[in-house]
């Protein structure tokens, strides 16, 4: 299996590469796509892999075998063995019926692979803008475009927190477990994460966001990679969230970082936050069961 830039390349609406998320436009290049079928029939992570600090082994594959590429259509069916297992199918098309076809081939895989889901991921232009109201939004912070805005709230790196409030990071990671910090506090505890940017109220943590964490993207440039970002619901609304991001993207860019890559749920407060923050939209990512 060999894909042709010239078919895929106009087909590419969003800066997204199956396995690997969403990747800097000057990045995006078929060596992309061929790495990923370099590692399609193992579990073996790509040196540029933002999941390589999570875990040995990648739970994502490639099933290079069931490949659709064509002029104006390449599909690109992955299979996930994590949980109960899912097909997703990256449908690059401007084909009106790509949509019905990657359907089709995902509930295929996902019959043939016994998964209990089937998922077909598609992907818009930026020109959709405030036109377009679902999925997740790809956004590009360039550190290399002017000064970073200091927080307006203190943010202090967890590990320089007094002792008592260091203490508190437990039952703040259990209330915030739907957005990963259970996971991050015990990789935290296991000296296995960057540097976590905590903000403090009364004596307690209001939120976080981390770890901190730099990695060379595919050609080299040092990349910001994604954090867990999350502030109580009673803490929210008094600018804790704001001077979170700030800290980090500070952090990111006195660190020598040159950019950062985050998909935001469309109209939610990520999402709303990175966009008056001036933030890049790339483009979109639309996620439906087949």
């Amino acid at each position: 299996m060999r894909f042709r830039w010239d078919w895929l390349r106009p087909v590419v609406t969003a800066p997204y590469v199956p396995t690997i998320g969403p990747v800097h436009p000057c990045v995006l290049t078929n060596d992309l796509f061929v790495d990923i079928l370099r590692t399609a029939n193992t579990r073996r992570f790509l040196p540029y892999d933002k999941d390589l600090r999570w875990s040995d082994a990648k739970d994502e594959r490639v099933l290079a075998d069931d490949i659709t590429h064509r002029p104006g259509e390449t599909l690109i069916p992955t299979l996930l063995s994590r949980g109960a297992g899912a097909i997703k199918v990256y449908a690059y098309g401007v084909a009106p019926d790509s949509r019905l076809i990657a359907s089709d081939l995902a509930q295929k895989l996902g019959a043939a692979h016994g998964t209990s889901k089937a998922l077909v991921v598609r992907f818009l232009g930026p020109e959709y803008g405030m036109r377009f109201a679902q999925g997740t939004r790809i956004q590009l912070q360039d550190f290399t475009a002017g000064t970073r805005r200091p927080p307006s709230r203190p943010v202090v790196p967890f590990n320089r927190l007094p002792a008592a409030v260091r203490g508190d990071f437990g039952s703040f990671a259990e209330r915030m477990a739907d957005d990963g910090f259970a996971f991050l506090y015990s990789r935290m505890q296991a000296g296995a994460a960057g540097p976590v940017l905590v903000a403090v109220a009364e004596g307690r943590v209001a939120g976080a966001i981390g770890p901190m964490e730099i990695r060379p993207d595919a050609v080299g440039h040092p990349q910001l990679l994604p954090q867990y970002f999350g502030v109580l619901p009673e803490q929210r609304g008094h600018g804790f969230g704001k001077a979170l991001w700030r800290a980090a993207m500070l952090w990111g860019q006195t660190h020598g970082a040159s950019y950062q890559l985050l998909q935001t749920e469309v109209g939610g407060a990520s999402d709303t936050l990175c966009q008056a923050e001036g933030l890049k939209s790339l483009g979109f990512v639309v996620t439906t069961t087949a």
